[in-house]
């Protein structure tokens, strides 16, 4: 009897030992599953093949309608432009403001519209021209050339003339290497289609075109 009692009394222990602690409140709340995000890179692909597409549009609105890059071939603009230099042509700003004396233009070449020239504007419309042993005289005033350096100039004349009120009298800087005015007369201003203001290439050059 009481080794019974003594085996009851080791059971009674046990089974309190192994009896499950009854849950909390906490633990009877659903479990949330963890998950991965994976990056967004769809989103941020598509932002950058947005602003790609953008920049390519405006690069070509302003090639297309604003400027061009156009490569100079020959010497006849020297020392001001070189052969094979590279600049841009402002094909707009005619629309803004007139041409002036000075200014390097871009114009197709009166005797052959399938090529273009680029030269300097020597005389405007209603402008009196003439050329006595290679310096210039507008309206009866000698013309300051800076731009022409002695060895780029040359002894040639040419008799006075009237440029045409839509006509535009243009020399090369190099006078002796030139076909221009003097051999084909006032450019019409239908011909010009743009300015040349900027050098890009090579890199010594780059800068304003004066």
């Amino acid at each position: 009897m009481g080794e019974d009692e003594t085996s009851a009394g080791k059971n009674n222990r046990i089974m309190k030992t192994h009896m499950p602690e009854p849950a909390s409140p906490a633990d009877l709340r659903p479990r949330k599953e963890q998950t991965i995000v994976p990056p967004r890179t769809l989103p941020m692909l598509s932002v950058w093949l947005r602003d790609l597409i953008i920049s390519l549009a405006i690069s070509a609105f302003i090639i297309v309608f604003l400027y061009q890059p156009v490569k100079v071939e020959g010497t006849s603009m020297m020392p001001s432009l070189d052969d094979q230099e590279r600049i841009f042509v402002n094909k707009y700003v005619y629309r803004l403001e007139p041409i002036q004396r000075g200014d390097i233009i871009v114009f197709r070449y009166p005797r052959g519209l399938a090529k273009s020239v680029i030269k300097r504007v020597i005389g405007l419309g209603g402008d009196r021209i003439r050329i006595e042993g290679g310096e210039v005289f507008v309206n009866g005033q000698a013309l300051e050339e800076d731009y022409v350096p002695p060895a780029y100039s040359d002894q040639r004349s040419y008799p006075e003339m009237v440029v045409p009120s839509h006509g535009y009298f243009v020399l090369g800087d190099h006078r002796t290497m030139s076909n221009d005015s003097r051999d084909f007369g006032p450019v019409d201003v239908g011909f010009i289609y743009g300015k040349a203001v900027f050098g890009y290439w090579p890199m010594d050059k780059m800068g304003r075109v004066r």
